[in-house]
């Protein structure tokens, strides 16, 4: 009788609890989870989609990890033409972040990374998003609600700035934080099974 050979571990190198509820729409629940330390400052021209597969590879490689394991690592840029809109460091910035976006067309990109051992798979995932044009009275409100606080271009799409997302085209989970349908077919790439 021949053993089945057992699925690699599943480190998701994240403290976002967004990644972690994606996963779980599709039925995966992390073996381990694992935040990278890792400086997020954008070089010098350096532009949106270069900027984003880059955050994901090395957050990555920043992980150590067992040869039985798969580190998944996702970053998430808002994109205003060339300009990243990162995380806002405070209130202030979040409100700048939200009167730039209003009435605009935006690309959120979200690139996702997978290591075990020595070899790397990555997908990046481009989703337009329109948000309209906001009142004094609405970015108020917004801001009031501390949603913004860790949020990549100052607003969660699954959160109370949904009111203010008429349009997308692409993937709303991308946008969210983890494209599912691409995670899962790196996941499939690197030999991760669900059911071992």
């Amino acid at each position: 009788m021949t053993e089945t050979p057992t699925s690699p571990r599943l480190v998701l190198g994240s403290a976002s609890p967004r990644r972690r509820d994606l996963l779980a729409q599709i039925g995966i629940v992390p073996d381990a989870i694992r935040a990278p330390e890792i400086d997020e400052t954008p070089a010098k021209a350096e532009l949106p989609r270069s900027y984003c597969i880059r955050m994901a590879r090395e957050k990555a490689y920043a992980l150590q990890a067992g040869a039985d394991e798969i580190v998944l690592a996702a970053d998430t840029t808002v994109a205003l033409g060339r300009r990243i809109l990162g995380k806002p460091a405070d209130a202030a910035e979040a409100e700048a972040f939200l009167r730039a976006l209003s009435g605009r067309r935006h690309s959120v990109i979200t690139a996702v990374a997978l290591r075990r051992g020595d070899r790397l798979w990555q997908r990046d995932v481009l989703t337009k998003v329109r948000m309209k044009r906001l009142s004094e009275a609405e970015i108020a409100a917004y801001l009031a609600t501390g949603d913004w606080q860790g949020k990549a271009g100052g607003y969660g799409i699954q959160g109370p700035a949904a009111a203010f997302i008429p349009w997308i085209a692409g993937s709303h989970a991308a946008v969210v934080g983890l494209p599912l349908a691409e995670t899962a077919t790196l996941l499939a790439a690197a030999g991760w099974r669900k059911d071992a």
